[in-house]
């Protein structure tokens, strides 16, 4: 009678390996908390022994400070300058991924080029720029470009008599009506884009013809805002030189125009090497039957290459356009009213410095993460899909 297998020898529970790890983790848990306990209670010691404010209630104060390029006046309250400050950040930060974007894409594409002087000039130019410090290239571009090599406001530059450049700033042409009206009749263009984007699609898929999508889509986009152009009364102002300044369009400042030219410059030498390997590492055969069906360099790239080369992209470029926002923090050295700028005045003003600054944080914290969520939704979207 053959004899029945024992059962296996139970672990003893301090040589189990999964109790192990569990209470390795409870007790890395156990000194973080405690680290965080011992910093707070130094904190809270250290705030009442000194006294300092830690609520909120400077951002009622006046701000005793005017911010250039709007009407913001010196008897506003402290909240009233972050507001703008955030609104400065957020043109900035959404002006340099716009042609950041752009500009990066073009020199990635220049730098597969067979033509040897485009290949070397994008080749130099990525080499030289990403290995510049940011602070150092806007520097530069503030004190030698913008405030030395701009002419004064007496001899600035008019092309086309569209424009106002001089060492006081830019002035473009800009629209006279409610921004508000403005930006919502955009966003209605975008939605109508957008769903007739699908029913084209929808339609082509459908009948088996191709696709107007884009055409269709660049169409919606258009009529909306237009429509409310004209049935709203909506005009265009020029800028021209007034004494010693201008007057109508829009004036940007020459701290904004130097902190986005650097940001841009900078921002796009990196986005050029993340799309010159991503159209690296798409399959050489897509090229090819690109070829096989005669279609030219612009088309093949346009409609084969680029698409599929973006999907490989789009985490890499989501990760420049945070440091590209993060980095808009650096207007501060050149007076550039951001937020950080914003903060730092008001503390040198005497409001407390660590609420002030700790709000500073929060809200890059938040368009931080919002730019995030926004990036990897995109990734979702256009990741490949495996079956």
């Amino acid at each position: 009678m053959s004899s029945l297998p024992s059962a296996p020898a139970k672990i003893p529970i301090w040589r189990d390996v999964r109790v192990l790890r569990w209470l390795f983790q409870i007790a890395v848990l156990a000194v973080v908390g405690l680290i965080i306990y011992w910093i707070w209670g130094n904190y809270q010691t250290n705030i009442e022994r000194s006294s300092v404010q830690t609520d909120l209630r400077f951002l009622d104060n006046p701000a005793s400070f005017t911010i250039p390029g709007n009407d913001f006046d010196q008897s506003s309250p402290v909240r009233a300058a972050f507001v703008q400050g955030f609104l400065n950040t957020i043109q900035v930060a959404l002006v340099g991924i716009f042609f950041a974007t752009i500009l990066g894409t073009i020199v990635g594409i220049a730098r597969l080029s067979k033509n040897l002087v485009v290949k070397t000039i994008a080749a130099a130019y990525v080499e030289v720029i990403r290995n510049l410090p940011l602070l150092l290239l806007l520097t530069f571009m503030n004190l030698a470009v913008v405030l030395q090599t701009f002419p004064r406001i007496e001899d600035a530059w008019k092309p086309l008599d569209l424009f106002v450049i001089s060492n006081r700033g830019l002035a473009i042409p800009w629209f006279e009506g409610s921004a508000g009206q403005l930006s919502l009749l955009v966003l209605a263009g975008i939605v109508l884009a957008v769903i007739v984007v699908r029913l084209e699609r929808a339609r082509a898929d459908k009948v088996g013809r191709p696709s107007r999508a884009l055409l269709l889509g660049t169409l919606a986009l258009a009529i909306v805002p237009v429509v409310g152009w004209v049935t709203l009364g909506y005009t265009w102002t020029l800028p021209f030189v007034d004494g010693r300044g201008t007057s109508g369009g829009l004036r940007l400042d020459p701290s904004f125009f130097a902190l986005i030219v650097a940001l841009v410059v900078y921002t796009s030498s990196h986005i050029a090497e993340i799309v010159r390997g991503s159209i690296l590492a798409v399959p050489r055969g897509q090229g090819e039957a690109a070829d096989a069906l005669a279609l030219s360099n612009s088309q093949k790239m346009r409609i084969i290459i680029l698409p599929q080369a973006f999907r490989v992209a789009m985490p890499a470029l989501g990760n420049q356009y945070l440091n590209l926002i993060k980095n808009s923090s650096l207007g501060a050295t050149i007076s550039y009213f951001e937020l950080t700028q914003i903060a730092q005045i008001t503390v040198g003003n005497g409001s407390p410095a660590v609420p002030a600054f700790t709000l500073t944080l929060l809200v890059y914290l938040a368009i931080s993460l919002f730019t995030s969520l926004f990036v990897n939704y995109f990734n979702r979207r256009l990741a490949l899909v495996e079956r």
